[in-house]
């Protein structure tokens, strides 16, 4: 018997090994194995098991030494044909399966889709701590009461009391249940001699909702709209698009959907856009399931992350809540996957392999014959095509719960701020003032920017100096300096770049002119906030932001402090921008509308609509009626209009897909990027040139060689269309020139095929790497 192994290393191949006769009845696909490699121990997934390497015997190493590893390419297609001598597994790390059939069928889909090494895959599947060899349950010290209780134990008042109280507990955690009863280790071990009580070790389960408090819920009445939109999703034989308004209860009909899922003995998987939204959606969740819930997230600790995915892997666990890697959660008999806000960009991992979750999501559905459900009230355009083409079903639900209003919302424009008070205010004076009104009614507010840092810019005043990241700069389009300046943070009093992370502290004087006199331009949430603390000096301010939440927990110390009403003010960026449910807040202020409208990328239009339309939703929940002010210098652009004058996302969807269209732009084409990185400029340049000019050529071949039927009548007529080869937007990141080259082809397969092509032709030298990313979400 021979297995065909993926080793642990980002070698892009597979390799075969014999498998030893104490080992044949044991051996199982998706196992851990250890294995010889070059020397060394390594370790490696079984990928699959056969009775003989078919066709390949004899093979030979290149430097004529008998390796006995077979070579395979990523995708299983054998790249020798000599014959060669296996040699043995060395072992099984753990018996059960990490990866079942099923998901390592999925994980090969996404190695293929994003051409991304099958090694890789696997580790991004996987939470890290699971694969480390340390990793090991925790065991602590615990006391069992001794039953029956040895006869003729002699005990004083004092240990029978203690005994008793053991016994009435049922036993407990030694450290714990010492602190409880007031006693000690000590005594414990005396009553351990006399045979009345047992102390040995226990593993114990590190719980990511440890401490916190979580209320049982019952499931709550459904509106008619929701009960035909469960019965959609319970019904449904394809991935159903939920389209609700914000507010509308999409979450009660998740929620009684994985119940009737449960009660059939399947599983659920629910993915959030943000580990911010994570707490609050456990919560929930677990009030209605209580432990069976799960949580997967990059925040939780090394021990947490083990813990929680051997209770998912034992079936301990049947609930699995998480961003996008919770997609591979190894639940048992999946029978749902719902992915909540399904048009945030988070569900794009940004680097290899460069999955969509939602997309996984779907493809997993199909798999293992589990129902997808995704939900949004401003659905991505790629998931709204797909209803119209009727790939996905559709469930509706066009009003809020009990039918309370949507939120009032004011466009304000912020040009006519600055010619009536002669500069540009952070804060409009019709804000202000809805805030004051909310402070004296005891109502909440969230105020949103999506800038972290105090300002954007350090300047000398004198000479114009600024200061800028020596490692980044942006596209150099001849209008001056294209170096990316350093972001002011005030609470550390440094420098720091957003791009690569390169940090300084602040001069104390201009290294130009010398002179000591700085102006701080642009706004951040820092700055931000404290413009707000002088405002309303008597208000309880929280602010949420990268810099805000660093340590472990504090975004749900953060929510739970304002949804316990202990803040007034919430202020944050994109991380509070969805999902957030808090009845007491009827105000929510967007400070700078214009931040992702202007950037130059063919998405910029739908994203703010989307982040307009959600961070308004926050307002005016429950009985209490909202308002939304949201300050733009741009109050006419199509995507501001549409999410402040109440238009159905249905029209604004259609205008932007007829634009797509003409432009032949995704959801109408598939569009990845390759990026050229080198330290040396003329490298990054001359191979992204080269590869331009062959992906042309190759182009060129296909659209004159293809059948327009082939791809089907959605796809027919769309061209392989190539860039030319040009500076990234960023073209300089942490030190690494960028250059970028656009692909447009009617699938994703025939952009994957020429590149693959390209590379076996002309393989980069050292010193010049490149990313691949197939259906890029953006162009910077």
């Amino acid at each position: 018997m021979y297995v065909s192994v993926a080793i642990d290393l980002a070698l892009d191949r597979l390799f075969t090994y014999a498998v030893p006769g104490e080992l044949t009845e044991k051996l199982r696909v998706g196992q851990l194995l250890r294995v010889p490699f070059r020397g060394r121990e390594a370790r490696g997934f079984a990928l699959s098991v056969e009775s003989e390497p078919a066709g390949l015997k004899g093979f030979k190493d290149p430097d004529g030494d008998d390796k006995g590893q077979m070579v395979f390419d990523g995708f299983g297609q054998t790249d020798q044909s000599a014959g060669f001598r296996t040699k043995p597994i060395l072992g099984i790390v753990d018996e059960a399966p990490f990866f079942s059939p099923t998901l390592l069928k999925l994980v090969r889909w996404i190695a293929s889709y994003t051409d991304t090494p099958i090694e890789l895959c696997l580790k991004t599947a996987l939470p890290a701590a699971v694969l480390k060899p340390t990793a090991r349950p925790k065991e602590l010290l615990y006391v069992s009461p001794a039953i029956p209780i040895a006869d003729g134990v002699g005990l004083t008042g004092r240990q029978h009391a203690l005994l008793s109280d053991i016994a009435r507990l049922g036993g407990g955690w030694l450290q714990p249940l010492c602190r409880e009863l007031k006693t000690t280790p000590a005594t414990l071990k005396v009553l351990v001699q006399k045979g009345c009580i047992a102390i040995a070790p226990r593993v114990s389960r590190r719980d990511p909702l440890a401490g916190r408090k979580v209320m049982p819920t019952k499931p709550l009445p459904l509106g008619p709209r929701q009960a035909e939109a469960l019965a959609a999703v319970l019904g449904a034989e394809r991935p159903v698009l939920l389209h609700g308004v914000t507010g509308s209860g999409k979450t009660e009909v998740y929620l009684q959907a994985i119940a009737a899922e449960l009660e059939h003995g399947r599983g659920a998987i629910v993915l959030v856009p943000e580990i911010s939204l994570t707490p609050q959606t456990v919560r929930r969740f677990a009030g209605r399931f209580g432990d069976t819930v799960a949580v997967l997230h990059s925040a939780l600790s090394d021990g947490e992350r083990y813990d929680e995915w051997h209770r998912i892997r034992a079936g301990t666990a049947r609930v699995v809540v998480g961003p996008r890697s919770a997609v591979f959660a190894p639940v048992r008999n999946l029978g749902l996957i719902v992915v909540d806000e399904e048009h945030d960009g988070s569900y794009k991992q940004d680097e290899s392999p460069h999955y969509h979750a939602r997309d996984v999501a779907v493809m997993r559905g199909v798999m293992e014959g589990a129902r997808v459900v995704l939900g949004s009230a401003t659905p991505s355009l790629e998931s709204w095509l797909n209803v119209k083409r009727g790939k996905y079903a559709l469930a509706s639900l066009p009003g809020r719960v009990a039918g309370r209003a949507l939120p009032d919302v004011h466009l304000v424009n912020l040009e006519e701020e600055i010619q009536s008070t002669g500069h540009l205010p952070v804060y409009s004076k019709f804000l202000l003032d809805a805030i004051a009104l909310r402070l004296r009614r005891g109502e909440q507010t969230i105020l949103f920017l999506n800038r972290r840092g105090y300002s954007r810019v350090l300047q000398c005043k004198n000479c114009g100096w600024m200061a800028t990241c020596p490692n980044c700069t942006g596209h150099d389009d001849g209008d001056g300096d294209p170096s990316l300046p350093y972001t002011y943070h005030e609470a550390d009093q440094c420098l720091r770049c957003h791009v690569c992370g390169e940090w300084r502290h602040v001069p104390m004087e201009c290294p130009e002119c010398h002179t000591r006199d700085f102006a701080y331009a642009g706004i951040g949430t820092q700055r931000a906030e404290g413009i707000l603390r002088k405002c309303f000096p008597g208000a309880r301010i929280l602010r949420m932001d990268a810099d805000s939440t660093a340590r472990k927990m504090s975004h749900d110390d953060i929510l739970s402090a304002f949804r316990d009403r202990k803040a007034d003010i919430l202020l944050g960026t994109q991380m509070i921008a969805k999902g957030l449910d808090f009845p007491n807040v009827t105000l929510v202020g967007v400070l700078n509308a214009d931040t992702s409208l202007n950037l130059p990328d063919f998405r910029a239009s739908e994203r703010t609509y989307q982040l307009l339309a959600q961070v308004s939703g926050r307002a005016g929940r429950a009985d209490k009626p909202g308002e939304v002010f949201i300050q733009t210098f741009s109050p006419d652009a199509p995507a501001v209009r549409a999410a402040a004058d109440g238009s159905t996302y249905a029209k604004f969807a259609d205008s932007e897909l007829s634009a797509r269209k003409e432009g032949l732009f995704p959801p109408y084409c598939h569009l990845s990027t390759l990026v050229f990185r080198s330290r040396d400029e003329g490298s990054a340049n001359r191979w992204a040139d080269l590869y331009a000019r062959s992906l042309a050529a190759y182009a060129r071949k296909f659209n004159s060689a293809r059948d327009p039927g082939d791809h089907g009548k959605d796809r027919c007529g769309v061209p392989f269309l190539v860039s030319d080869a040009t500076p990234a937007a960023l073209a300089r990141m942490d030190g690494w020139y960028r250059w970028q080259i656009v692909l447009r082809a009617p699938a994703a397969k025939d952009m994957v095929s020429a590149v693959r092509w390209i590379r076996a032709a002309r393989p980069l030298p050292e010193g010049v790497r490149m990313t691949f990313d197939v259906d890029a979400l953006n162009l910077l």
